[in-house]
Parts: structure tokens; C-alpha cells; sequence
């Protein structure tokens, strides 16, 4: 009896076991394969290619094809599992020949190298399940988007070059998660990332093997990220051009670097010693700084310089050493020194600068703002408290200075309500230019129509109306309202900025007359790039009140559109505004080329001055230049086709009463009403800010309806 019971408690336990045990052809008929099933190369083909070509076939990732051997696949490095690696370079082996290779699993890819191979896509996120690569170096490229999180979690990755992309948004916590694959050097100048630069996840991390950090010329913001200083291995950082403020910690003397860049961010503080000072700053900064400073001991006592150039810092030590007995030069004593000795400093002041002194100028600490081929702009804090803007013209961009005075003493003279003036000039010892210009703390037209963040203003066609009759009133006043004339030859919606009140103020004029012809050369290029180059312009010095009107009609097209005219960044397509207008009237659908934005409230969009809007907006672009009308012209038209409803310049979460009430309270400030007679009164152009008894019973018929 009991060995019957063993003997069924031994068959239960063996039927057990095989209802347990899976039936391998039903796991391998319902369970879809994994991508960890794919060998390296199969991922590469499906995943990796797809992402970084784009959309349109790449030259070179044409190559990654399975009728291809592996060993022909451009930029790609392989090895086996047991380390071994794939012998490309032998001619005698058979691996140059074998298709077959890309699906062995024991093949494993170790390096990816494109760089310069004109990739126009995003990284990829399956970077991650390439678990033996190390190496991944894609600069001098077009990949755009953020950076994938899922990067920071590839298994074998240690050092990744992105220099000179696309790339945007944040870099990720988890980019740290890679020291613990040795990380060696992480490399991302060059792009348009932003943010501050994210602390790692746990505390005390150390990232010890870490030698490269480059994060320069991006627009991360922030302070000065401290916790690097605790990455002993580090011999070179690099966080210069970006907008980067606060203190340089003492900790950073600790590092043993052989090379930092930390210029053109807001920092203050003393720049840490070295004992090679010259290798760590670089070659080209330290001749500048022997070129401007000398020998002394200015190294020292580096204080509140990095957010602008090595000029302005030597400048105020040669002026702490003379003393304060700089003098000022105004618009008829521009032969004056600054010292009043021999040099060649000049500070010239032109209307609504006479206060300002070359000490306001050297002692303001600032920030950059904005970079051009030519020159980079800051947003400059004076001791006062007021802001003004400064553009540091680039070394060797000017011409000489007998050439620059004229043109500046020009552009020095021009006043107008929708032209950002230009104030002062200053021309240092050492060749240095800066051009002073009043600081507006709003919106260019170009962020206004494409930024896509949540808060900005809404712009319906009585606000764009405005901003382009604006434009319109100050590149007339450019054509001829001044006694010698002047081309603005850089329209765009990036030189328009948009204060509160929806005035438009064009800077940038003028400026290609002090420019040689290699920068002018460089403007072309890049107004062809943006959509805004007339057929006819070919060299900048055949720049003309055509090409401006040219460049005007597109602009009024971005307006209409609401769409960037050039090259798009991210897909690399060009879009051609009037060409797309032109489609549109042939296929009739004439109306759907407007902006979504644009149309709101709008009942009859002929009634509106829409459909002449985009009919001048066309006649400006045509190809021949004479046919185009004049900037007088098209404020006569624009004048003549206003909007019906003034009103709607506000939103309507922007109560009647409220404006109103704004309104009352600018009197009693003593504020200019410009606005009043644009959105209630038709009192002519300009109001009577003496308190007219017209404006008055404006405002109290407005407030009775």
C-alpha cells in the first residue's frame, strides 16, 4: 500500500512538472520577437538609420543596406562578442564578403563615427540597446530635437561628440548615469541646448574619469554648475557663449585643468590661477590678453569681465590706471581723445546720451544676448540701474575708421518712433567698436509669430496690422525721410522688436555700410538662407530701396502666414513664401493660406484689408524690381486698409473698462497716449498728448458705449 502511494505522489509530481514546462512551439508561435532579438546590425538597418538620415536618403547611410557587407557600411566600427573584431582591413578575410554577418547576434557594433556627413535627423533612442558601443561621434551635423533620455542609459557609452547640431531643449539628469561606463568625454558645443546644466541624481557623484566637458556656445542659463568641481579627472571645460550668471565658486581652483573657457556668460568673481595660465585660457585668448594688458599681474584680479570680451576688461584697467580724467566726445568733437592725451579712445554721443560717460560704459555688467556673423549684442546693466544695449562689432568685420565715421555720425542722426536709435559709439585704443542703442525688454517679431510656448500674446490681424504699418512708416522714414537716404539691407523679422503696445522699432540699419566685403558677402548668404534675398541682390553694395521692399513683402508674408520664410532648421526644407501664395491662388484655395491665429474674429476678410494685405505683400515681392511699389506706398496702403475693428489690438480677456482705466493712469503718470487714437480714435496719426479736449471726449464716448 505504501509503495502504491509513492508511486502516485511520484506520477503527480512528474505531471506537474509537465504542465509547468513551456511547449516550445506555442512560445514560439505567439510571443512576437523582442527587439533585444535583433542583432546590432538588424537595429542599425530598422532603427538607427531611419532616425538619423530623416526624411530624404542620405549618401552615406545608403551604405547601411544588408546587400551590402557589413565591412562596407560607412562609419561603422564592429566586433564579436568574445571581443574579437571584424576584420575589415584584411583583404584576405572573409568577412569582407560576407552578407550574411548582419544578422549574427554575436556581432556587436563598437563605434559609430559620422561626422560632417550631413545626417538631418533626431538621435536615436534605441542607442541604448546597442550595448557594447562606446564611441559615438556625430559633430558638424544637422540632427535636431532634444537630446533622448534613454541615451544617459546606454550600457558601454563613454565618449559622444554633438558638436555643431541642431539639438535642443535640456540636456538629461541621466546623461551623468554614463560615468558609470568611464564616461571620457562629453561634447555638445555648438547647439541651441537650453536650461540650466542639470546636477546628477544622487549626492556626492563624482564622474572621475571624465577629462572633456564642452557644453560652450549654447544657450544653457543658470548658475555656474559647482558640482563639476568635484570631477577630479577633468582637464578641460568649456562653458563660454551661453547665458550662464553668478559667482565663479573658489572650488574650481581644485580642478587640475589644462584648458577653460568660461567667456561671453554673465559670471563675476576672480577667474582661478593656473600655473600655465596660457595653456588654459588657449593660444588665441592669451595673445588678445597680452595684446591688450601687457605682462602685469591682470590675472589676479579677473573681476566681473565674462560677460563681454577681453577688450572692455583691459579697457577698464588701463583706465583705473590713468585715473578718471577721460573726457567725453560729442557729435561735432569726434577728433577728441578720451584720455585727453595721445591715444585714440573715442566715446562719441549722439541725442539722448549726453549723460552717459565712457565709465557708465566700461563699469556696466551684461549678458549676451544675441550672436551675428559680425558682432555679438548684450543686454549691458549700468550702475544706475538702467539697461542699455551693446553691440561689440567682431574683429576685422569693420572697415577702417576714416571709412565707419561718416556712416556712424549718419546713422547717429536718424529719429523715428518705430527706428531703435542709435546713442553713442565708441571706438577703442586698440581698434575695438561698440555701438550703444537704447534697451527693449520685449519680443522680436520673429519669436512673437513662431515661438510655441504657452503665455505669449495673442496676435490677431488689427496687432499684426499695427507691427507691419510700423515697419512700413520706418523704412520709409529710412527712404526718404533723411536728407541722404539709407537702405536698411537686413530686414527680417528677427530685427523687428515688439514692445507691449504692439510698436514695432526696426534695428540693424544700416550697419552693412561699415562692413567689408567678406561680412557684407556673408549677409547675402544668410538672407538667402532666411527667404529674405530679392532675386536682383547679388552683392551687398547693390543693396537699394527695391531690395529692402523685397525683403518687406516677404516679412508682411511671415505676417499673413504665420509661417518661416528659408530654410527650416529641422527638416532642411526651403519654404518660398510666395510660391506657396501663388499655389494657393491657382488652386483657389486663397483663404487657407492664412494663418489659423490670424482669422479669429475676422468676418469678412476683404472688408478687414486682408486680401490687400496679401496683395501688396506680393506686389512688394515681385521678381522684377521695378515693378515693386515704393515704401511710401505701401504705408499709404496699408493706412488705407486698416482693420475695422481697432479694438481687437486686445485680447479679449482685456476689458474695455480696464483699458480705459490704463489709460486714465498713463495721464496722471504723465505717459505719451500714442496708443489711444489707434484703437478708439480716428483723430488722425498723431494724438495731442497736450490734453486736447478731442482726446478727452474720445475717451468718454468710448467709455459711454
Amino acid at each position: 500500500m505504501a509503495s502504491l502511494l509513492q508511486l502516485y505522489s511520484l506520477f503527480s509530481a512528474l505531471l506537474l512538472l509537465l504542465l509547468l514546462l513551456p511547449n516550445p512551439s506555442i512560445a514560439a508561435s505567439s510571443t512576437p520577437p523582442s527587439k533585444t532579438s535583433l542583432s546590432d546590425a538588424e537595429l542599425v538597418l530598422a532603427k538607427i538609420k531611419p532616425s538619423l538620415q530623416g526624411k530624404a536618403e542620405n549618401q552615406l547611410l545608403s551604405s547601411w543596406d544588408s546587400s551590402n557587407p557589413l565591412c562596407e557600411w560607412h562609419g561603422l566600427t564592429w566586433v564579436f562578442s568574445d571581443g574579437s573584431p571584424l576584420l575589415c582591413n584584411d583583404f584576405s578575410s572573409p568577412h569582407r564578403s560576407n552578407l550574411s554577418l548582419f544578422k549574427d547576434p554575436l556581432l556587436q557594433l563598437l563605434s559609430l563615427q559620422l561626422p560632417d556627413a550631413n545626417l538631418t535627423g533626431e538621435l536615436p533612442r534605441d542607442i541604448a540597446d546597442l550595448s557594447s558601443l562606446k564611441n559615438l561621434y556625430l559633430g558638424f551635423n544637422s540632427l535636431h530635437g532634444n537630446i533622448p533620455l534613454e541615451i544617459g542609459y546606454s550600457p558601454s557609452l563613454s565618449d559622444l561628440d554633438f558638436t555643431h547640431n541642431l539639438l535642443i531643449g535640456a540636456l538629461p539628469t541621466s546623461i551623468w548615469n554614463l560615468c558609470d561606463n568611464r564616461l571620457a568625454a562629453l561634447r555638445f558645443r555648438g547647439n541651441n541646448l537650453s536650461g540650466t546644466i542639470p546636477e546628477p541624481a544622487l549626492p556626492d557623484f563624482s564622474c572621475k574619469d571624465l577629462r572633456v566637458l564642452d557644453l560652450g556656445d549654447n544657450l544653457f542659463g543658470g548658475s555656474f554648475p559647482e558640482f563639476i568641481t568635484g570631477f577630479d579627472g577633468l582637464r578641460e571645460l568649456d562653458l563660454g557663449n551661453n547665458l550662464m550668471s553668478g559667482v565663479i565658486p573658489e572650488s574650481l581652483n581644485g580642478l587640475r585643468l589644462e584648458r577653460l573657457n568660461l567667456s561671453h556668460n554673465n559670471f563675476s568673481g576672480q577667474l582661478p590661477i593656473f600655473k600655465d595660465m596660457k595653456n588654459v585660457v588657449g593660444e588665441e585668448v592669451w595673445v588678445e590678453l597680452r595684446r591688450h594688458c601687457g605682462d602685469g599681474d591682470w590675472a589676479d584680479d579677473w573681476s566681473c569681465g565674462f560677460g563681454f570680451c577681453v577688450d572692455w576688461v583691459c579697457a577698464r584697467k588701463e583706465k583705473e590706471g590713468r585715473g578718471d580724467n577721460e573726457s567725453k566726445v560729442d557729435e561735432g568733437d569726434i577728433e577728441e581723445n578720451v584720455d585727453g592725451g595721445g591715444g585714440e579712445g573715442k566715446l562719441v554721443l549722439f541725442q539722448g546720451a549726453e549723460h552717459l560717460t565712457l565709465e557708465d560704459v566700461l563699469n556696466a555688467t551684461g549678458q549676451v544676448m544675441e550672436k551675428t556673423s559680425y558682432g555679438t549684442i548684450y543686454k549691458a546693466k549700468l550702475a544706475d540701474g538702467g539697461n542699455i544695449a551693446l553691440r561689440l562689432l567682431r574683429e576685422g568685420s569693420c572697415k577702417d575708421r576714416a571709412s565707419c565715421l561718416p556712416v556712424i555720425r549718419q546713422l547717429g542722426r536718424v529719429r523715428h518712433e518705430n527706428l531703435v536709435p542709435l546713442r553713442a559709439f565708441y571706438h577703442g585704443q586698440r581698434g575695438e567698436k561698440l555701438l550703444i542703442y537704447d534697451y527693449f525688454p520685449h519680443k522680436s517679431l520673429f519669436d512673437l509669430l513662431h515661438d510655441t510656448r504657452v503665455g505669449k500674446p495673442v496676435l490677431n490681424w488689427a496687432r499684426r496690422h499695427k507691427i507691419a504699418l510700423g515697419v512700413a512708416r520706418g523704412l520709409a522714414h529710412l527712404h526718404t525721410g533723411l536728407e541722404t537716404p539709407i537702405t536698411h539691407g537686413n530686414v527680417r523679422s528677427k530685427n523687428v522688436i515688439v514692445d507691449e503696445f504692439f510698436v514695432a522699432r526696426l534695428t540693424e540699419f544700416g550697419i552693412d555700410k561699415m562692413m567689408v566685403p567678406a561680412v557684407t558677402d556673408e549677409m547675402i548668404t544668410l538672407a538667402k538662407t532666411d527667404g529674405y534675398k530679392a532675386p536682383d541682390l547679388q552683392k551687398m553694395k547693390k543693396c537699394n530701396s527695391r531690395t529692402d521692399v523685397y525683403a518687406f513683402g516677404i516679412l508682411l508674408l511671415e505676417i499673413l502666414l504665420g509661417k518661416k520664410p528659408g530654410k527650416d532648421g529641422r527638416s532642411g526644407e526651403y519654404v518660398d513664401l510666395p510660391s506657396l501664395v501663388k499655389v494657393a491662388v491657382l488652386e483657389e484655395t486663397t483663404m487657407e493660406v492664412f494663418d489659423v491665429a490670424l482669422l479669429k474674429g475676422i468676418r469678412s476678410p476683404m472688408e478687414e484689408g486682408l486680401v490687400q494685405a496679401l496683395k501688396l505683400a506680393m506686389g512688394c515681392c515681385a521678381p522684377v524690381a521695378s515693378v515693386r511699389p515704393d515704401m511710401d506706398e505701401v504705408v499709404k496702403q496699408l493706412e488705407e486698409n486698416r482693420p475695422r475693428n481697432r479694438s481687437a489690438l486686445y485680447s479679449p480677456a482685456e476689458t474695455r473698462s480696464e483699458i480705459v482705466l490704463s489709460i486714465r493712469v498713463a495721464r496722471l503718470l504723465s505717459t505719451p497716449l500714442v496708443l489711444v487714437n489707434e484703437i478708439y480714435c480716428d483723430v488722425g496719426d498723431e494724438l495731442n498728448i497736450s490734453g486736447g479736449e478731442e482726446n478727452l471726449q474720445c475717451l468718454r464716448d468710448e467709455e459711454t458705449n
